[in-house]
């Protein structure tokens, strides 16, 4: 494994990640608690140690997972980080219990890192009224935590406003090669390296899509390509090109994934593509930003529907068959996996997911898309 350090503390990170929200499922849709754990300590013994959960990931159940795959000598070799849910706390005494529940979850005395989940600027203007500082600053003070960072969903300008109102040591951005201009971006990338602050990747591959079935057009770019790669390699290592980023978090949900991606962080050096092979990913870029229909990243915050509706997997099949130009493809699986419930017919236009999705999808307007591609 490759490392970069934290700028704040010299501290040396792993380049990979293990992100603990797309965990091996069960059938029925709970996470498979002997698959997970066994998926957390094999990314840990193959040195990707930053394991990375949240309080909302799996319904709650990740921090338990976590915590569990952590015990019998894994917690001392583990860099562990988790977040403060932002739009859930009311008070400064609310931050103190919240962090303190989820320590006795994870089955630990202290976190490597505390983030303050998924910012934009409304959160971080009630937050900081609440003393956010003042906690984060005591909580390191009394060892409850070690670094202070946050994760971030707004606009750039609000993002390097964050950066400079406190002293934080990492921050956490969505970054790939389709996202680069897309809330930080690269210029937030650049400028959060600049102040010192360690960069955390997440969704390098775009919640999946840029790991998966590639459009025909997309393969014959990189079949043509000076080097073979999967696609997978390919997203990946267009984010550890970037000498700012430190550590990238990959949700890798089998143990073929994490085979993939252990080996191609072997690769992962700054200023290791070539300018032919910085080419071949504009041209997939291009291909792929003509063809994207709906910007999910399947991340599930707008989860669970009051209304059963199986959000991620109806907005997933509706950018199927517009990536694919086959609806026919992306019908077979939309019935196929939500055959027993969760169909975009279910929505009643409550608004609940609007206000919930980090990248701002009119979510009640896709599933009518939905409806009128695979239910008529």
């Amino acid at each position: 494994m490759l490392y970069r350090q934290m700028p704040s503390s010299g501290e040396s990170l792993p380049v990979l990640g293990m992100g603990c929200m797309r965990l091996p499922e069960t059938p029925e849709g709970r996470v498979d608690d002997a698959a997970a754990i066994a998926l957390i300590r094999a990314a840990v013994d193959g040195g990707a140690t930053y394991i990375d959960t949240a309080r909302p990931y799996h319904n709650g159940e990740s921090e338990r997972i976590v915590g569990r795959a952590l015990a019998d000598g894994y917690r001392e070799r583990a860099f562990l980080a988790t977040k403060l849910p932002s739009w859930k706390v009311e008070s400064r005494e609310e931050m103190d219990r919240c962090l303190d529940e989820q320590l006795r979850r994870l089955g630990t005395d202290h976190l490597d890192a505390y983030l303050v989940h998924a910012l934009t600027r409304r959160r971080w203007n009630k937050l900081w009224d609440l003393e956010v500082d003042t906690f984060l600053d005591e909580a390191k003070a009394d060892g409850r935590i070690r670094y202070a960072g946050f994760s971030f969903h707004d606009d750039l300008p609000t993002f390097t406003r964050i950066v400079d109102e406190y002293a934080w040591d990492l921050c956490q951005v969505q970054y790939n090669y389709l996202d680069e201009h897309y809330q930080a971006g690269t210029e937030g990338v650049r400028y959060a390296a600049e102040k010192g602050l360690a960069v955390v990747v997440m969704e390098p591959l775009r919640g999946g899509l840029l790991a998966g079935k590639t459009p025909e057009d997309v393969e014959k770019i990189f079949a043509a390509a000076p080097v073979r790669r999967s696609p997978a390699e390919w997203g990946l290592g267009w984010v550890w090109d970037h000498p700012e980023v430190t550590t990238v978090l990959s949700g890798m949900g089998t143990p073929e994934a994490l085979d993939e991606n252990l080996a191609a962080a072997e690769a992962a050096r700054p200023g290791a593509l070539s300018p032919e092979e910085h080419k071949v990913i504009d041209a997939v870029r291009e291909v792929y930003r003509a063809r994207l229909a709906v910007p999910c990243t399947g991340c599930r915050y707008c989860m669970p529907c009051p209304c059963g509706v199986n959000i991620p997997e109806c907005l997933a099949q509706v950018n199927n068959a517009s990536l694919y130009d086959d609806p026919a493809y992306a019908a077979f699986f939309y019935r196929s996996l939500l055959g027993e419930g969760g169909s975009a017919s279910w929505c009643t236009e409550c608004g609940m997911c609007l206000s919930l999705c980090p990248q701002g999808i009119e979510i009640p307007e896709v599933l009518k898309e939905a409806v009128s591609l695979f239910e008529k």
